[in-house]
């Protein structure tokens, strides 16, 4: 790892928690230089939702590669640019009853979140967007005014303004956090100014995987609804089948559509750069050239996601099986949360996204680092790194995924043998106390 310790910023983490140089890649399998293969359970932090160089995608890319197709197109049309916009409209858009027109921001999720801010703003003619606690939307300053963890806005050196936090549902408990919301933009002396929008995520993935109820969502429809602001749902690392259906609400049966979406991660179906935000057709205000990119009409990718859509959406096969693989996962999940009761407080998640909060935030940290030990590739996510996040690919095989749980279940059975005495005794503490 000398070239990178010696060359590469200070700024790298996943290479610090996984100090190996990765060579290849299939399915879900990474392969070191030394030919040691790793089963992931990261899949690029939801990018890769249908593996690594899935061969049907790849095929079609390096056809329209050798056949000298436009890579590079700013937002000129392109025969990639139809055949994608053409396939979202009939395997997305329609079936789902959505009238959306599409926006091509540049090809990160953080580039979609400034472009849904922007064009909030200018949609309304209000200056400050609602977000939530422990939110994670992108690490431009746009965005990052909208993300919760403290560490990550210290990056931005300056002050995040225009941006006003509220608690995500479950934050208090039985607290009726929606309410709160509303009486804030209901009372004239709450010192809360009408938003232009409210930002949410269905599943806090970085912030711990933080799962929104169907009934909050609905609410938080309807109280922007009711107040004339505009529902961005970012759904960058749990759209795209993450949760079961391509979106993650649109099982939700909300009264009120979001208005706008931000998709990136896993819409290119091969892990290139791609994003866009989705609009509804009210709210595409923006004049020619007011929001650009360099890249965004990188046609690679609208090949892939093309490919991609083709392959896995034509029909529901692929939600049927996350639906049956995630039984799989939160079974074994709740069962190892049984077993550890002082190591665990419980587990928390929706469809292949999935985690286990530790009671300690040092027991997650050490979990993903006894993993990959054992060859098996985990991150952490909260805001103090305390939740184990399971990520696998949607299209892991099972025996794979079993495979993968295996691992986690003798990672965690090491920690325990090195902490367990401590853990049982603090726990009988805490027990006595609270009794």
């Amino acid at each position: 790892m000398n070239t990178f310790e010696r060359l590469e910023s200070e700024v790298r983490s996943y290479s610090r928690s996984w100090p190996a140089i990765f060579d290849t890649a299939s399915g879900s399998t990474l392969t070191d230089k030394d030919g040691n293969d790793y089963l992931d359970f990261f899949a690029g932090a939801g990018a890769l939702n249908y593996g690594h160089n899935p061969r049907p995608i790849r095929e079609k890319l390096v056809d329209y590669l050798m056949s000298d197709g436009v890579t590079h197109s700013l937002d000129t049309s392109t025969v990639a640019k139809e055949e994608f916009l053409l396939t979202f409209e009939e395997l997305i858009l329609k079936p789902r009853d959505l009238d959306y027109k599409v926006l091509f921001p540049g090809p990160t999720g953080t580039n979609a979140v400034e472009a849904a801010l922007k064009l909030a703003r200018k949609a309304t003619g209000r200056e400050s967007v609602i977000s939530f606690t422990n939110a994670f939307h992108g690490m431009t300053l746009g965005s990052l005014a909208v993300t919760g963890n403290s560490m990550k806005r210290a990056g931005a050196g300056v002050p995040l303004t225009n941006a006003v936090t509220m608690p995500y549902a479950g934050s208090f408990d039985d607290a009726d956090t929606i309410e709160q919301l509303d009486f804030y933009l209901s009372e004239d002396g709450s010192g809360v100014e009408l938003p232009a929008a409210v930002i949410v995520e269905t599943v806090q993935a970085e912030g711990g995987v933080n799962v929104a109820s169907e009934k909050w969502m609905r609410r938080l429809g309807e109280v922007c609804h009711r107040h004339g602001i505009l529902l961005i749902v970012d759904d960058i690392q749990v759209g795209c089948g993450r949760t079961g259906p391509f979106f993650s609400f649109e099982e939700m049966e909300l009264d009120y559509e979001p208005d706008i979406v931000c998709l990136s991660k896993s819409l290119s179906g091969y892990g290139l750069p791609f994003a866009v935000v989705l609009l509804d057709p009210r709210f595409d205000v923006f004049t020619p050239g007011e929001h650009n990119g360099t890249f965004r009409g990188f046609n690679p990718a609208f090949v892939t996601a093309t490919a991609a859509l083709r392959q896995w959406w034509a029909d529901d096969s692929l939600t049927k099986d996350v639906k049956r693989r995630t039984e799989i996962v939160t079974t074994r999940l709740e069962q190892l949360v049984e077993d550890h009761p002082a190591m665990f407080e419980g587990t928390r998640g929706r469809g292949m996204i999935q985690g286990m909060e530790c009671s300690e935030p040092e027991l997650a940290s050490a979990i993903t680092k006894a993993a990959f030990e054992r060859n098996l590739i985990l991150e952490t996510a909260g805001p103090n790194d305390e939740v184990v996040k399971l990520l696998p690919s949607l299209t892991i095989e099972d025996a794979e995924l079993e495979r993968g749980l295996d691992i986690l279940t003798a990672a965690i059975e090491s920690v325990f043998d090195a902490e367990g005495d401590r853990l049982l005794a603090e726990s009988d503490v805490s027990s006595v106390a609270a009794s």
